[in-house]
């Protein structure tokens, strides 16, 4: 009986030894082969969509950084012409002038301030659609290899 069990026990080993390592098929080879093809332009087409994206983000900045800086040169520019007619003002009217300059630099603070904001609000939303743009096109990636996987394993198991 012991060496009816060990003659089983060895002849199961021998065939699970075999049945581990099936021969690649040309269909395997080929579902492989197209697997690799269909990942690799899915991944090219990743970093196509990162690129144009990130120069986006980079040109929206630019464009942000320039109006700004235009935006503080037209409030030192209103600075300066109220402090030339506060300046020119008689001396019994330099109150009168002081305040109306005051009032005049206020509001070209005010305006350059929403300009601001709005040039960073603008690169900030582009910044935000660039990240989404590249969240979509790393997904797509997954997928396209999650499909290769299937694909292999569907022809492997014909």
């Amino acid at each position: 009986m012991n060496k009816l069990l060990v003659t089983l026990i060895a002849g199961l080993f021998a065939t699970s030894v075999y049945a581990q390592a099936p021969a690649a098929t040309p269909a395997v080879v080929k579902a492989e082969a197209s697997a690799n093809k269909d990942i690799a332009k899915a991944e090219a087409k990743e970093a196509k969509v990162g690129a144009k994206a990130d120069e986006k983000v980079t040109k929206a900045a630019a464009d942000a950084s320039e109006k700004k800086v235009k935006a503080h040169s037209k409030a030192v520019k209103e600075h300066a012409e109220a402090s030339t007619d506060v300046a020119k003002a008689d001396p019994e009217d330099k109150m009168k002038a002081e305040a109306k300059a005051e009032k005049k630099v206020a509001k070209a603070n005010l305006k350059a301030e929403k300009k601001m904001i709005k040039a960073d609000e603008k690169a900030e939303k582009v910044a935000v659609e660039a990240g989404a743009d590249k969240a979509t096109a790393a997904a797509k990636t997954h997928e396209a290899k999650v499909e290769a996987s299937a694909d292999v394993k569907k022809a492997a198991a014909k």
